[in-house]
């Protein structure tokens, strides 16, 4: 394989593909790795089941909403600077949540996290664009998507194993060593990088500061909703802050967007061209990735705390129960991805969202008397939706946006999914959470006790386990029918009303479903 070495001169080498996909491992990985560890952090830290929940989605949100300014960042000050100064931080973070001594140190240190790995997931692929060339490129992007497509699985994999056989603070701390040596690699054998730079060329900090409070707000809101109440103050403020937000976002958006018409050679670009959203494929692509990460992964936080803390299961059994999930998938994607990318894109995205709608509905298999077998076919069902849709969602996008906006579109469909994981781990678990209450309040168990039984702790609150497993089979239900409701809906607007040209006419795309031309993003669309 070859890559330019910064002087000109082309030599053969993986090592920069080994930095760049282990970076983009590890922020993946990261965003599931807790899933299985979620008991014994309720356990060792005293948290408390909305606790638990920002611990999973903090991590999200600050990556879905720092993900474009990152971007614009990287193409401004250098692709390898921003990419070398996320990993230090991620690292630094990491350490700060192995160390945490409660919930609320936690919170912080996953936020950080969160940025660290914003502005390596931003740079990431714009450096394999830049390092690699030819049929090369080709290849270290089948890699990196192939890495990337196994962490989701591998997080919870992993995140049991260490949880199990180490302790819970080891899914945070193995991330030091990985982070080092990524770091020298990176430094050893990748160039830097940056787009010809526009004069007077500034990030769009206004609409970022914006756009993050507006979801940092919005899932604050969902959270508190469910656990205090849809009229407590607190809550009804988050949710007019969020709403608030997102309205003065358009404005600058659109402001922005409007003086770049009149100079397109200098200034600030908006971090997302408000006028792609009046593309109707576009906008449908945009809601089709929201929901489908929202409906695909999400719920497996919840499945992961029934198979620990109801079925009695290690955090490593959880972790492989859900496995086939991530197996099927890479399987399919690996399989048929090459001849999924030949296809017109609305039609195996369309289809495979279904697909993923139907596994999830499988789900409410789940019973109080079940054992995690009642898992299964869902999760190979979702398994071969994820691989066929995932496989072609951004180029969906691409084809259906003019090729100089490939940057934006791309960088747009990686911040709709984050911002989808985010939003559906607070929605899911305001559902998930009043459903068991609900079911165990009217047993006569104290709201308190109830509370405790729904974030894991139900020995501890003396709650009796026949009620809990009912509790925890409704509350399931309820999620797996909105869930798989929401992937229905989004297969079927894939369907109706995406209008992409065919893969033979829409820019080239990797397995991964990553634009072969040098991404643009947002700052230099």
């Amino acid at each position: 394989m070859k890559h330019n070495n910064g002087n000109g001169a082309r030599d053969t080498s993986w090592w920069p593909l080994v930095a760049l996909s282990l970076g983009g491992f590890m922020l993946l990985i990261d965003v599931t790795i807790v899933n299985t560890a979620l008991p014994r952090m309720a356990t060792a830290l005293d948290a408390s089941f909305s606790s638990l929940q920002w611990v999973v989605d903090v991590y999200a949100v600050a990556l879905a909403a720092l993900l474009l300014a990152a971007g614009s960042l990287a193409d401004l000050h250098g692709r390898r600077r921003v990419f070398t100064s996320g990993l230090a931080l991620f690292a630094v973070a990491s350490l700060a949540c192995g160390l945490a001594p409660d919930a609320g140190w936690l919170i912080a240190a996953r936020a950080v996290q969160g940025i660290g790995a914003a502005a390596v997931f931003a740079a990431n692929a714009p450096l394999i664009t830049a390092v690699y060339h030819g049929p090369a490129r080709g290849v270290a992007f089948g890699v990196w998507g192939a890495v990337n497509g196994a962490a989701a699985g591998c997080g919870l994999a992993l995140g049991g194993l260490l949880t199990e056989y180490v302790n819970w603070r080891a899914i945070f701390f193995v991330n030091v060593p990985l982070t080092a040596v990524a770091l020298w690699i990176t430094y050893r054998t990748v160039p830097e990088s940056r787009p010809p730079r526009r004069e007077g060329a500034r990030v769009d900090w206004a609409g970022a500061a914006l756009f993050t409070l507006s979801a940092g707000a919005g899932t604050y809101g969902l959270v508190r909703g469910g656990d205090a109440g849809w009229s407590d103050a607190l809550t009804v403020l988050a949710l007019v802050t969020a709403a608030l937000a997102a309205a003065a976002f358009v404005l600058v958006e659109h402001a922005l967007a409007t003086a770049r018409q009149r100079n397109p050679h200098t200034g600030t670009a908006p971090l997302l061209d408000l006028a792609l959203l009046r593309n109707r494929s576009f906008a449908v692509l945009m809601a089709a990735a929201l929901l489908t990460q929202a409906a695909a992964f999400t719920h497996f936080v919840y499945s992961a705390l029934w198979a620990q803390s109801v079925l009695g299961m290690s955090p490593l059994g959880a972790g492989l129960a859900m496995l086939p999930m991530s197996g099927v998938s890479f399987l399919v994607a690996g399989v048929f991805g090459g001849r999924l990318q030949r296809l017109r894109p609305q039609y195996p995205l369309g289809i495979g969202i279904l697909v993923i709608g139907a596994g999830v509905l499988a789900q409410t298999l789940v019973a109080p008397g079940s054992d995690w077998t009642a898992l299964l076919p869902g999760c190979v069902l979702i398994g071969v939706g994820v691989g066929m849709s995932l496989t072609v969602l951004v180029s969906a996008a691409l084809s259906s946006v003019p090729p100089e906006r490939a940057g934006l579109a791309s960088g747009a469909v990686n911040t709709f999914r984050q911002l989808g994981y985010a939003l559906g781990v607070a929605v899911l678990g305001t559902l998930f959470a009043t459903r068991v209450r609900e079911a165990l309040t009217s047993h006569g168990i104290p709201r308190e006790a109830a509370e405790a039984a729904g974030g894991g702790r139900a020995r501890e609150a003396g709650v009796p386990m026949p009620l809990v497993r009912e509790a925890f089979a409704a509350g399931l239900d309820r999620i797996y029918v909105v869930c798989g409701a929401a992937a229905l809906l989004a297969g079927v607007a894939v369907l109706l009303f995406v209008r992409a040209r065919s893969a033979t006419q829409h820019h080239p795309t990797q397995g991964s479903g990553t634009p072969a031309p040098e991404p643009a993003h947002a700052s230099a669309a």
